[in-house]
């Protein structure tokens, strides 16, 4: 068994963690029809707060952001307002394709940003994101699925196609997640604030906690 030589450890970040320079956000079909359909939890609002919280994450750090829809003028509606309101201006790409990675625009748009890592959020869990995120992750992609922010027709929908796309080598995080990975040091004073909003609006209790910390702590309460 290799020993470790543990005097050459150094505090350097890990070449896995999501960083506003490695990662592109890609959101797929957060519109009313497909919301209408999502059964995977009672609260569906809670998808809504939890995606309208990951959006302004890339906008905070600058991340590069590929917005998506299927059918938006026949079936599924315009993409979610408190969405499209993150990104005034977006050019949102409207599709046929139940997979997105099967669309041309999509892929250009996701090669263009030269990034490697995806974050990933939509609906429906099985089929929107399922399809786009094996077929990345067959072309070399890291892909990193936002389970909070996405939601399937059921709970097992939900749950199975969480655990296909783990299976493939996706990994499941939560919007939160993505945000303080992003984050990593409360020192970085330049996104500070705004992530402390973004907390505040969308981080239900842990928000709270923040504006409490403000309130005795005051400044810089992370």
């Amino acid at each position: 068994m290799a020993t470790v030589n543990f005097d050459n450890v150094q505090a350097v970040p890990s070449e896995n963690l999501i960083t506003p320079d490695n990662s592109v956000f890609l959101f797929v079909d957060h519109q009313p029809q497909m919301f209408f359909g999502v059964g995977s939890t009672g609260d569906r609002g809670a998808i809504i707060n939890a995606t309208v919280g990951l959006g302004k994450t890339a906008k905070a750090f600058n991340v590069p952001t590929v917005l998506t829809t299927v059918a938006a003028q026949t079936f599924s509606g315009n993409l979610l307002p408190s969405l499209a309101e993150v990104f005034p201006g977006a050019d949102i790409i409207d599709r046929t394709s139940m997979n997105a990675w099967e669309d041309p625009a999509v892929v250009d748009a996701i090669k263009a940003t030269g990034r490697t890592k995806i974050v990933l959020s939509g609906l429906w869990t099985e089929v929107c994101l399922v399809l786009p995120a094996l077929s990345a992750l067959a072309q070399g992609y890291e892909v990193y699925v936002v389970a909070d922010a996405s939601g399937g027709v059921s709970a097992e929908a939900h749950d199975f196609a969480i655990q296909r796309m783990a299976a493939a080598g996706a990994v499941p995080v939560t919007w939160v997640q993505v945000l303080l990975e992003l984050q990593r040091d409360w020192a970085r004073g330049e996104t500070y604030v705004p992530v402390s909003e973004i907390v505040k609006a969308h981080g239900g209790a842990y928000g709270l906690g923040m504006y409490y910390a403000g309130d005795f702590i005051g400044g810089n309460a992370g």
